[in-house]
């Protein structure tokens, strides 16, 4: 049977579609990955800063390598774009961790959480670092936490765990909120997938990393004394 010019056409759009779809996916997923792999030529406003931080060669200039240093600080600590630029968010996560690194073994130096309530969980808030602690020993930490952002800042003061919830979903944002040990209102110890440093913050917990909120739950129980203090920066 004799095939008629519109279904010859018909056919062709349907062959070229077929061809272009592939090719249009492939082209995409392509572009994405080189995206993902680029790094960024340009020195950003805090280049020397960063280069410091990461014991680089403090000269202020983006060399190739010292793009390599940033994204893969970027990277490791949940910041986007990871792509190498010294920009003031990634200095800010780094001004945190070089004060949380500065911490050591000895969070409680100043004596800022008390000593005289035997089992305690200490929250610095400046630091963005939690511990515990048993007196004046420590028993594990510091670990570093996310505490509330601008407007959902974690409330300061003395607290004590008073409900505790393994597998708790958030009925205000409908997440996950595993290990949750709730110490002022829905405020909480609680482990978050994402990373602990990312910005801007939690809406008022104090969020851990999945091993670390687990080791707070072996640790503490309803009644244990939670004690915060400080002020997170940009709040």
């Amino acid at each position: 049977m004799r095939r008629s010019r519109t279904g010859r056409r018909a056919g062709a759009a349907l062959a070229l579609t077929a061809l272009t779809v592939p090719l249009t996916v492939a082209f995409s997923t392509t572009a994405s990955a080189t995206a993902a792999s680029s790094c960024y030529a340009v020195r950003g406003p805090y280049q020397k800063q960063a280069e410091k931080f990461l014991g680089l060669r403090v000269d202020g200039r983006q060399s190739a390598s010292d793009c390599r240093a940033i994204r893969a600080f970027q990277t490791s600590h949940g910041i986007t774009p990871n792509i190498g630029y010294a920009g003031p968010v990634t200095w800010g996560v780094m001004r945190v961790v070089a004060q949380q690194q500065a911490a050591g073994h000895q969070p409680n130096r100043a004596h800022k959480c008390p000593t005289d309530r035997g089992r305690i969980a200490c929250v610095d808030l400046t630091r963005q670092i939690s511990w515990v602690q048993d007196g004046s020993k420590l028993v594990y930490g510091p670990v570093p936490v996310r505490t509330g952002r601008n407007g959902y800042e974690t409330r300061t003061g003395a607290k004590r765990i008073y409900w505790r919830h393994l597998h708790h979903v958030s009925t205000l944002y409908h997440v996950a909120m595993p290990y949750s040990q709730f110490f002022d209102g829905g405020q909480a110890f609680h482990s978050i997938s994402g990373s602990v440093w990312s910005a801007p913050g939690s809406h008022g917990c104090v969020n851990m990393r999945g091993k670390d909120a687990k080791k707070y739950w072996s640790l503490l129980k309803n009644g244990d004394d939670v004690y915060v203090y400080g002020r997170k920066p940009g709040t």
